[in-house]
């Protein structure tokens, strides 16, 4: 099977091919040590701040151009194969500074600049994107991953708000679609290498594979490889770890496993970004958007993919409770056997999942909503936007016509070692009228799933007594009222 193994994109118009020093060379490292493009900034190295952010062009499967925000700090090198990429410095031409640049300088939206690059290209995309008018809300989603100390959001968002004042042809949506077609052709087959750098690589290796079959064929072959999708979890073992990454397969080139399809039920494959994949949940599950727009932010969500986070199985992921109670399953592949398995029998303990050597979630597969449920995730952090979850809940329930418990499904992230369901808490209600005190007495029955613990997100009591609430507010909701009271200190009693 014929291989590569250099690399090959586009950097600010300019044609590059290399083979990277080593398989977890961050785009970052590159950007600046090599390139000496030092306009994007290092700032937390783990995708929080938005300091390093830089624009990347690709195709969808349709073939139109898509224009992503991402994270320089944690993405690898290799994984640019086949992108167009802008940082800060590509964006001004003719001696002409771009339309956002313009906007964030007119509207003194920048201080001490550490930060406003980033905030640059994070605009660059949506505006690439054609929103050239946007609304306040489009602007604050769009930067709900650059964090900025000094200046104030004010003056950033009235920047963002007023693009469309300043007019440019950039980018040139034909030429970047050129760009793109011609990095299909030479991007084609399979890139594999080791790295050029004899003392950082050492035995690192990087594998590229086109087609599922040729992945699946790797895995069984290689099955302690470390397999990368979006890398917004695992680019932090190397950035914050400092682990050395022996063997990474990188499925993100895999065209089919960009795919999603809907009929008996929404399945997403395991290369379908986080960005994508959300808003077709949404449309099944509207109560889901709140959750879908609080999910980490716009470049994790444009690097990061829904398997990838389920894969990973971190006990307080956002998108793992929700998908749980809406009785998702999860499609493992070993070489050319599948099999299914319900999406909460694939967390065993916390780092332990119920797969075995060579196995890899090859799709997610949603079942399409019954009628009459009721939905609901609801998520608690010390931030609205870009925050870990000190408690993240969701449920699904169905009534029977008299307005008894047909059927209820519960589970809650951040509270045990693995995103887990709340069996004692479901069986106080199973079989019982939807009234307040079943469901005070499911409240208290919740005392027996879950012995959270104290961290630097909440206290184990904050996590329990707000788990109660949660399930109180989720009645209140399903009556079409709003919570008022809280359950613990406080009396609801009255």
């Amino acid at each position: 099977m014929e291989q590569r193994r250099s690399i090959v994109f586009y950097l600010n118009g300019k044609r590059v091919q290399l083979v990277p020093d080593n398989p977890t060379q961050t785009v970052l490292q590159f950007l600046r040590d090599t390139r000496g493009l030092t306009g994007t900034k290092e700032g937390c190295a783990e995708g929080d701040c938005g300091a390093c952010t830089v624009t990347q062009a690709d195709l969808d499967t349709a073939g139109r151009i898509r224009y992503r925000p991402i994270n320089a700090c944690i993405r690898f090198l290799p994984t640019l194969d086949g992108k167009v990429v802008w940082t800060v410095e590509g964006l001004s031409a003719n001696g002409q500074q771009h339309p956002v640049q313009q906007a964030m300088v007119e509207h003194h939206a920048s201080q001490c600049g550490f930060c406003t690059p980033g905030f640059v290209m994070s605009l660059f995309a949506m505006y690439a994107q054609g929103v050239r008018q946007p609304s306040r809300d489009q602007v604050v989603d769009q930067l709900s991953g650059n964090l900025c100390r000094c200046t104030g959001y004010r003056p950033i968002i009235d920047a963002g708000r007023q693009i469309k004042a300043h007019t440019s042809a950039a980018p040139d949506h034909a030429q970047v679609q050129a760009w793109l077609y011609a990095l299909q052709e030479d991007c084609s087959t399979p890139v594999r290498f080791t790295g050029s750098d004899p003392v950082s690589a050492q035995n690192q290796s990087w594998y590229a594979p086109r087609t599922a079959g040729q992945l699946a064929e790797y895995l069984t072959a290689w099955p302690d490889s470390t397999v990368l999708a979006g890398g917004t979890d695992v680019g932090l073992w190397v950035t914050r770890q400092q682990r050395q990454l022996d063997n990474i397969v990188y499925l993100g080139d895999v065209a089919d496993l960009q795919t999603m399809q809907q009929d008996q039920a929404i399945r997403v494959g395991a290369g379908v970004l986080l960005e994508d994949a959300w808003p077709v949940l949404v449309e099944a599950y509207p109560e889901l958007q709140e959750l879908w727009k609080r999910f980490a932010s716009v470049p994790i969500r444009s690097s990061g993919t829904l398997v990838g986070n389920l894969a990973n199985g971190s006990p307080i992921g956002d998108a793992a409770p929700a998908l749980i109670v809406l009785g998702a399953q999860v499609v493992i592949r070993n070489g050319a056997q599948v099999r299914r398995l319900p999406l909460e029998k694939l967390y065993v303990s916390y780092g332990k999942q119920a797969r075995q050597p060579g196995e890899w979630i090859e799709a997610l597969e949603v079942p399409v909503r019954p009628d009459n449920s009721y939905v609901a995730s609801y998520k608690l952090s010390k931030r609205i936007d870009q925050d870990i979850s000190a408690v993240c809940s969701a449920y699904a329930l169905e009534l029977d016509p008299h307005g008894i418990v047909r059927s209820i499904r519960i589970a809650h992230g951040g509270m045990a070692a693995t995103t887990r369901r709340a069996i004692h808490t479901e069986a106080a209600l199973l079989g019982e009228p939807w009234l307040e005190p079943t469901i005070r007495n499911a409240m208290q029955a919740m005392l027996q799933d879950y012995e959270p613990l104290s961290d630097m997100r909440a206290s184990s009591r904050y996590q329990m007594t707000a788990a109660q609430n949660l399930l109180y507010r989720f009645y209140l909701q399903t009556q079409g009222s709003t919570p008022t009271r809280v359950y613990g200190e406080y009396d609801v009693s009255h």
